[in-house]
């Protein structure tokens, strides 16, 4: 082999890795450029989401607040103290008269919401009759 065809041959297998190297680096970027698309509507619908979600709290903060209000509910709202977590309400049964006869937890919710785990555990605690009646003193 001559050097004119070794030349040739070294001149050819660089052109193919430069081309090689063009085209990864073009692919590179139009992945990045994919991926950075991609990211941006994700991130668009997740922000969307997450928005609503808060609403959906809120609402249902709101509507905790006013329950006490709201005609249906089943006891006087004078009796009724917010407490908020981990039991919404704390129901003093006659209080008003100065007699209180049963002291009654109540857990407001809307929609399709459920118990969480702390809620069920507490409601079982007081149906199981696992409630019980402390005096702090505060030290002198």
């Amino acid at each position: 082999m001559d050097t004119s065809t070794i030349l040739l041959i070294l001149g050819v297998s660089i052109f193919v890795v430069i081309i090689l190297y063009i085209g990864y680096r073009i692919g590179v970027l139009f992945g990045e450029e994919r991926a950075k698309r991609k990211f941006n509507e994700m991130e668009s619908a997740i922000r969307k989401d997450a928005i609503s979600r808060s609403r959906a709290v809120l609402c249902g903060q709101f509507s905790e607040q006013l329950a006490p209000y709201l005609p249906d509910f089943p006891y006087k709202p004078t009796e009724v103290r917010f407490i908020g977590k981990p039991i919404d309400f704390i129901v003093f049964k006659g209080l008003d008269e100065k007699e209180p006869s049963e002291v009654v937890f109540v857990e407001v919710k809307s929609g399709k919401s459920r118990l969480s785990g702390v809620e069920k555990k507490l409601k079982d605690a007081v149906e199981n009759k696992r409630v019980s009646w402390e005096e702090y003193r505060i030290p002198d």
